[in-house]
């Protein structure tokens, strides 16, 4: 399927992100030209409502409300939603302690992610949609890497542990992760070195202290404790 267009392809996303909600014109509106809609912004909505129906065809139903519009795709595929359900499983299997599981459940959900979020849509829509997005999306990424270390696979996701944390370096979680990774394997210095860096970084950045994460993570690796042996989400 092809759209023409930034302003079709943004109601079509709205639409999808609302998952069969009700979704007024005001915010159509606003989505699609900000503080400065055009006198026929109604009818231009209506128009690419009417061209949506069109291309998508029986199977999925576009509904006219008053003052608004709602989606139903029925048994259409729709990759956000897959998305949700493997990360909601995923997280399951980990709190369940199936770890080999947890990491299959968790790849299936990003496989799903094949670009940038919300490309080729207005601004307004990516500006406001797209940071919670791409946070569920880095969330199921550290549960993903989480998974791989608790069944052993901390040479393997040293590499791309050290890329994360140089693309995110506030990010406290990956920094814990590739710490631990580091020390697994008898690279001790360095994970000391990678904590001092994090919390130079998050004075000079933020004005804050590394969380209750991050220095629990340095306290064991000082005292080598056998708890960076086992899974971060069993420490406490």
């Amino acid at each position: 399927m092809r759209l023409d267009g930034e302003k079709q392809r943004t109601v079509l996303a709205a639409l999808l992100i609302a998952e069969g909600s009700f979704f007024p014109d005001a915010e159509l509106s606003w989505l699609l030209w900000g503080d400065r809609p055009p006198a026929t912004h109604t009818a231009q909505i209506y128009n690419y409502v009417s061209r949506l129906r069109r291309t998508l065809g029986p199977d999925v139903g576009i509904f006219r409300r008053p003052h608004g519009y709602l989606m139903r795709i029925g048994t259409a595929s729709f990759d956000l939603l897959r998305f949700r359900d493997l990360a909601g499983q995923g997280q399951s299997a980990i709190l369940a302690g199936k770890y080999e599981e947890a990491g299959d459940l968790l790849r299936d959900a990003l496989t799903l992610w094949r670009g940038p979020v919300l490309a080729n849509v207005s601004e307004h829509l990516a500006g406001s949609e797209g940071p919670p997005l791409e946070e569920a999306r880095i969330s199921v990424l550290a549960g993903r890497v989480e998974a791989d270390l608790a069944v052993g696979r901390h040479p393997q996701v040293l590499p791309e542990l050290t890329r994360l944390v140089d693309r995110h370096p506030l990010h406290e979680r990956f920094r814990a992760q590739l710490m631990t990774a580091l020390y697994r394997c008898d690279r001790q210095a360095e994970a000391l070195a990678l904590y001092d860096h994090g919390r130079r970084l998050l004075g000079d950045e933020l004005g804050v202290e590394p969380g209750p994460l991050l220095r629990e993570v340095h306290r064991a690796i000082l005292a080598s404790d056998p708890c960076l042996h086992r899974p971060l989400d069993q420490w406490h």
